[in-house]
């Protein structure tokens, strides 16, 4: 079912610039249902957006193995870096109204230079934080780690400092640091409340009324039990800090609804929207993770794959197109989008089998788009 659903969507993309049609809601069934068993997956949640609007919605298996509770629509599930895409787009309403621009240096929004702030003391001694804008926070080129207390050289260390390995807005290397950085400049610069702005500007309009930036007590009678790649369990975690790099708690519902509304303008403009999406550096590193590590693959280049604000762009076989992905030990979440026929597959997930599941369900469902997976995930070998 799976290699019919996708052969039939390669032929018609081939055949015309045409977006093929959607599979219908029976057909989705049995490509997700079968690929959870294939790959042993506790719990997915998916939503199908046709030319911008909610065309499917649905859930199956379980939030919670052990107690054997179905998985919902409305399920709270951990957004992960999901966040960090819907953080982009609350910071896009501020460039529209003027409140700072991408390309100005974060120096120019600080009421004191960085260094003087206890989180960033550690670049006291290092003037380059000063070329540092927030386009280059938001796609990912800042010059730092994901986190500091994840070095290069590999490990964890509690106590780890921040660096820039490299000179700012000069390569991609994936960095959740960066939004915390972001965060900070809109707290310390613009005197933001980030978690209420988020809810105000993103989640309230969007029709989120089950997404929230930190936990909220009322999440607690429907939310999911994570679960490793090798079966182990972790209950959901209270996240009590907003955190523009990963805190939101959501559901699909929600996710559709704002999916719908991003691809529709109702997020932000349709100018900004472009510029959000344009691709602005190009990324030449085989794999997303490890952050750091500098080896290349030319096949990259084959579909322009590259970094924009909160998201990666690449123009594969089915024209442009955009994703983000969020994972975590126990969480694997993606969010797909081909420009043509403003068609989106959100994917959220309890297990962290995105690996196996996701480049299958993707092509089946919305067709190749020629996301490079194996950059993705760094433990498949082709595209």
């Amino acid at each position: 079912m799976v290699r019919a659903l996708a052969a039939a969507a390669a032929l018609a993309l081939s055949a015309c610039a045409s977006v093929p049609d959607a599979p219908s809601p029976g057909a989705i069934d049995r490509v997700a249902t079968s690929l959870m068993r294939e790959t042993g997956t506790q719990g997915l949640a998916l939503a199908l957006i046709d030319d911008g609007k909610i065309a499917y919605v649905k859930s199956y298996g379980l939030r919670d193995v052990a107690a054997a509770k179905a998985l919902t629509t409305d399920t709270v599930m951990y957004g992960a870096s999901l966040t960090k895409f819907l953080f982009s787009a609350m910071v896009m309403q501020l460039v529209e109204e003027g409140r700072l621009s991408l390309d100005q240096p974060i120096a120019q929004l600080l009421p004191k230079p960085l260094p003087e702030y206890e989180f960033y003391a550690d670049l006291k001694n290092d003037p380059r934080w000063q070329k540092l804008t927030m386009r280059m926070l938001l796609g990912h080129s800042p010059g730092f780690a994901n986190f500091r207390y994840w070095p290069p050289e590999g490990g964890y260390v509690p106590e780890g400092k921040l660096k820039i390995y490299f000179e700012p807005g000069t390569r991609y290397a994936y960095s959740g640091e960066g939004y915390y950085l972001a965060q900070h400049v809109l707290e310390a610069g613009l005197g933001i409340d980030v978690g209420k702005e988020m809810q105000r500007r993103i989640f309230v309009p969007a029709g989120m009324v089950r997404t929230s930036m930190t936990w909220r007590e009322d999440f607690a009678d429907n939310n999911s039990t994570g679960y490793t790649a090798d079966g182990k369990t972790e209950k959901h975690d209270h996240r009590d800090n907003v955190r523009a790099a990963g805190s939101m708690d959501t559901t699909i519902a929600d996710m559709a609804r704002f999916a719908a509304a991003f691809a529709q303008g109702r997020v932000i403009s349709e100018a900004s929207r472009r510029e959000m999406l344009r691709p602005t550096m190009a990324i030449t590193s085989k794999n997303q993770f490890p952050t750091l590590r500098e080896t290349a693959d030319p096949r990259n280049r084959d579909v322009e794959l590259s970094s924009a604000v909160g998201v990666v762009t690449w123009d594969g076989i089915a024209g442009p197109g955009f994703a983000k992905g969020g994972h975590n030990d126990s969480t694997d979440n993606q969010f797909v989008c081909l420009e043509r026929g403003r068609r989106c597959l959100v994917l959220l997930s309890n297990a962290a089998k995105g690996d196996k599941l996701y480049p299958k369900l993707v092509e089946a469902l919305i067709g190749p788009t020629g996301l490079p997976w194996r950059w993705e995930y760094s433990n498949i070998e082709g595209d």
